[in-house]
């Protein structure tokens, strides 16, 4: 669906480290100074998702096919990026090109790791993230309140409404303040969509810890973790260092080394589903004798969307969807004991697609 999470942060925070680590590979060159990253580097990761093995195990396919996200590792931002400075504009531009981002933030002590600001601070890291996010935002809604004020004039009634709305958040970013925060109406919210605003994508913050501080909380996650509610956003705490270290081992060594730390499954795991829901998206599954398969649909689609994902030929000539639940099928433990339940639903256009969703389309070639 082309649907991507962006990594962001200042320079040395640990972006590349988590990076490589989700994609198990090391696309992104790491090194102990900023602007390491000079490229977007954009890696797929696999959804985990304990329910398809478990379908898998009931309808025993010769494939299984997992969701997917695209990840997007953005080099480090500084002070005055929005003015050019580091390398300033060509980054924004990448953030633009995401759905979702995904803020890292150093709470991690090392004298051998260089911190841009010179100490680790959570709050004022991510105020100078945010600040840059903010005025590249004022720069492109003051360019098109422009263009927009001129056509406007033409009493044009579309254009009157978009430029009420462009001037509205500019005020909101005049104010120093979030467009994803902000009080806007549907139509708005569109608008600031079109507009690809930096600040009004969702986003997760990603505590960078040690070790050490995976079971108990430090004083700076804390802090991240008082403004992160404030913020009404999500954070999680993950160790880079530890993450690229499990990337490392095989299936079995993760699992001791797991055990060892005292966790259940590797903070990426966590970092990755989370993303997922912060896209605001939902899986539904397709099941049969030659593959189990996960796909994405954003929240909200209704059923001929969902079958235009598997293929456009299916929404074009959708008739139907038969439909049941994950949950059900656990129950039962077979398909047949779905259906003998009366449990299997049919489904017409109008049907919103639920997360956890079982579905088979019929449709007129």
């Amino acid at each position: 669906m082309g649907l991507s999470c962006g990594i962001v942060g200042l320079p040395n925070v640990g972006k590349s480290t988590i990076f490589n680590a989700l994609t198990q590979s090391t696309n992104a060159p790491m090194a102990n100074y900023p602007f390491c990253t000079i490229d977007p580097n954009v890696g797929i990761v696999s959804i985990p998702d304990p329910r398809l093995q478990k379908i898998a195990a009931i309808f025993k396919p010769e494939k299984v096919t997992p969701n997917i996200l695209e990840v997007v590792d953005i080099a480090g931002l500084i002070k005055g990026a929005s003015s050019g400075e580091g390398l300033g504009n060509k980054f924004l531009s990448h953030i633009r090109e995401v759905q979702a981002i995904l803020h890292v933030i150093r709470c991690f002590e090392d004298p051998n790791v260089i911190h841009v600001s010179g100490s680790v601070d959570p709050l004022r890291d991510i105020e100078v993230i945010n600040t840059e996010l903010a005025l590249a935002d004022l720069e492109t809604v003051s360019k098109r309140l422009q263009n927009v004020e001129k056509k406007a004039k033409s009493q044009d009634k579309k254009m009157i409404k978009e430029l009420e709305a462009i001037k509205k958040i500019k005020e909101i970013l005049e104010k120093g303040e979030l467009v994803r925060k902000a009080h806007l109406s549907e139509d708005e919210k569109v608008i600031a969509q079109e507009l690809c605003l930096l600040t009004s994508k969702p986003v997760l913050y990603v505590a960078n810890v040690s070790e050490e501080f995976l079971n108990k909380d430090s004083e700076d996650f804390l802090i991240l973790k008082e403004y992160a509610e404030k913020d009404q956003a999500e954070v999680l705490k993950i160790s880079g260092k530890v993450e690229a270290e499990l990337a490392s081992l095989t299936p079995e060594e993760q699992n001791e080394f797991l055990k060892d730390l005292g966790i259940e499954e590797p903070g990426l795991h966590v970092l990755i589903r989370k993303a997922f829901k912060l896209l605001n998206l939902r899986t539904f599954f397709t099941a049969g004798p030659e593959e189990v398969r996960a796909w994405t649909v954003r929240g909200g689609f209704k059923a001929p969307q969902a079958a235009g994902v598997i293929h456009s030929d299916f929404e074009r000539g959708f008739i139907r969807a038969e439909v049941y639940h994950y949950n059900d099928l656990l129950a039962q433990g077979s398909e047949a004991q779905v259906k003998n339940k009366g449990l299997l639903r049919l489904e017409g256009k109008e049907y919103e697609v639920q997360d956890g969703d079982m579905m088979y389309f019929r449709f007129a070639t």
